[in-house]
């Protein structure tokens, strides 16, 4: 049987394009080609509150049969993050944490760093990088005819250069070694 990881974002209407890929790049540079990852659209989040609130009361029971939770918010949201992987642990899912710094959007914009108006530093701290760097990005460099405006082809771009990805953003490079220890962990 296959591993199954359940993807959780603030919103799937786009961020999934972007949180799909990644996960399923991460497992396989994990040693898990063949995992299948599902991204939460039922029920359906609305932000960050929203999918904290699901995670503690209403998915466990729904899918508590997953593997393995990974829940991946934007950064200017996330708080406690590491209780509430405690809290679900204490209810048998094993549940990963990532908050993307500054938002998710940032994570696709790490790999065409070079057609960026801005430098990385900018880009990572700037607090409206949605509004002021990703949506130029993807109003240049999307697709507006395909699902999710691009961002899943943009994204599979970056996972080309996946060990660049993992040094410019940190917070995922945490992620993929966290991830990797508890892959082992549940093979042990």
């Amino acid at each position: 049987m296959s591993l199954r990881v359940l993807v959780i974002p603030e919103d799937p209407t786009y961020n999934g394009y972007i949180l799909k890929p990644l996960v399923e790049r991460m497992l396989a540079e994990a040693g898990k080609p063949n995992a299948r990852v599902f991204l939460l659209t039922n029920p359906r989040i609305g932000g960050y509150e929203q999918a904290v609130a699901a995670i503690r009361r209403e998915l466990p029971d729904r899918y508590g049969h997953f593997d393995l939770w990974l829940f991946l918010p934007d950064a200017d949201r996330a708080r406690n993050l590491d209780a509430l992987e405690a809290e679900l642990r204490e209810k048998g899912v094993a549940l990963l944490c990532c908050a993307a710094v500054p938002e998710v959007e940032a994570w696709l914009l790490a790999g065409h760093r070079e057609r960026l108006s801005a430098g990385w530093a900018d880009v990572r701290k700037n607090p409206r990088m949605k509004e002021e760097v990703f949506e130029p990005f993807l109003g240049d460099y999307g697709d507006p005819r395909s699902a999710g405006g691009g961002r899943e082809a943009l994204m599979r771009q970056t996972l080309l250069n996946f060990r660049g990805l993992l040094k410019v953003c940190p917070e995922l490079a945490g992620l993929q070694q966290r991830l990797q220890e508890a892959l082992k962990t549940k093979e042990a």
